[in-house]
């Protein structure tokens, strides 16, 4: 009894101090009769595990096209936009260095034949030989150099994005000449909770939504999950392909990547239950206890339609408050609607 006096008695003061234009009569009133509210018992029901994370579409390979050796540029056989394909000759560099270096090359080897023959008869010393055959094998890799790097090959199927120079520019090493990237497929990089990190796995299937195709849904993939934790963000990277056989996805577009982990039973409340602690993030609902309001600080997942999935603060079963709350603090006594 004097427990429940004493509870009246807090009630009385606080809601004398909460209670606006309300009379004193008023608050007495509830505090011994009980605020009148509508309740709802809440349960667990299963609840799609659905979380979006954003990120911006890149290239899925990009490569600089640029020669290792300085020199001027012949022909640029490409123009910024062009499709290209895996071998094709984009760039010719100045050839005379590459034509000197085949020459030498030629007589070397016209040497190595005659001394191999001498050899085999006597005339000439397996040092002779050895000698001439290192020298040959030296040229053979700088013709193979020089000709890379004469004629510059596309190494992926894919666009021209860039192009910094044009034909007869000598080229010193400031830019690429070229850049070519790979837009089918496309990636996106997208950083996710450690918490999802035992559930996220190469292959995993994911939405992907942009909106500058608002009417479209787009499927990728997981393909690399990054083996590390970022200690200051507490996430880790995971890389997304997306196939883009139409090549309506660009690098620079902003995507939204949903993740999947499938469905988990959670308590899920109406959302007209839950209130919001002025001037904070804080949500709280009142739950009923024996006739007694209790505050409970919640702290909410997914928006379902006018749902609330709670990840702690109510359990199933619970009797949360629906209508009234706005007249209730912790402690309050109620009396539940019928």
């Amino acid at each position: 009894m004097k427990k429940i006096t004493a509870i009246l008695a807090a009630t009385v003061l606080l809601l004398a101090s909460c209670g606006g234009n309300r009379t004193t009569e008023e608050i007495q009133d509830d505090a011994q009769e009980g605020v009148l509210v509508r309740v709802q018992t809440v349960v667990e029901e299963p609840v799609e595990q659905l979380t979006e994370l954003t990120g911006n579409i890149e290239a899925f390979r990009t490569n600089h096209i640029v020669p290792t050796i300085p020199g001027r540029i012949d022909e640029i056989r490409v123009e910024v936009g062009d499709h290209v394909r895996r071998g094709q000759l984009l760039v010719r560099m100045d050839r005379t260095n590459l034509v000197q270096a085949e020459l030498q090359l030629e007589n070397a080897e016209r040497e190595l034949g005659r001394v191999t023959e001498l050899h085999k008869t006597g005339s000439a010393t397996q040092q002779q030989l050895d000698q001439l055959t290192s020298q040959v094998d030296v040229l053979r890799e700088t013709v193979r150099n020089l000709r890379e790097n004469t004629e510059l090959l596309s190494p992926i199927d894919g666009v021209v994005t860039a192009r910094f120079f044009d034909a007869k520019n000598i080229f010193a090493g400031a830019h690429p000449i070229l850049t070519v990237m790979q837009l089918s497929p496309v990636r996106v990089m997208i950083n996710i909770p450690e918490v999802h990190f035992p559930r996220v796995r190469t292959g995993m299937d994911v939405r992907v939504r942009l909106d500058t195709y608002p009417d479209r849904e787009f499927a990728g993939r997981v393909n690399i999950v990054y083996p590390t934790i970022d200690l200051m963000s507490r996430t880790f990277r995971v890389e997304v392909a997306i196939p883009n056989a139409d090549l309506a996805l660009r690098p620079g577009m902003f995507a939204r990547v949903e993740l999947d982990f499938g469905a988990i039973n959670r308590v899920v409340i109406p959302d007209v239950a839950v209130n919001r602690q002025p001037g904070t993030n804080t949500r709280f609902v009142f739950v009923i206890e024996n006739g007694v309001a209790h505050r409970r600080e919640v702290q909410l997942g997914r928006l379902i339609d006018s749902r609330f999935e709670v990840l702690s603060g109510v359990e199933s079963g619970a009797q949360v408050v629906t209508a009234g709350q706005s007249r209730l603090l912790d402690q309050t006594l109620v009396q539940i609607e019928n």
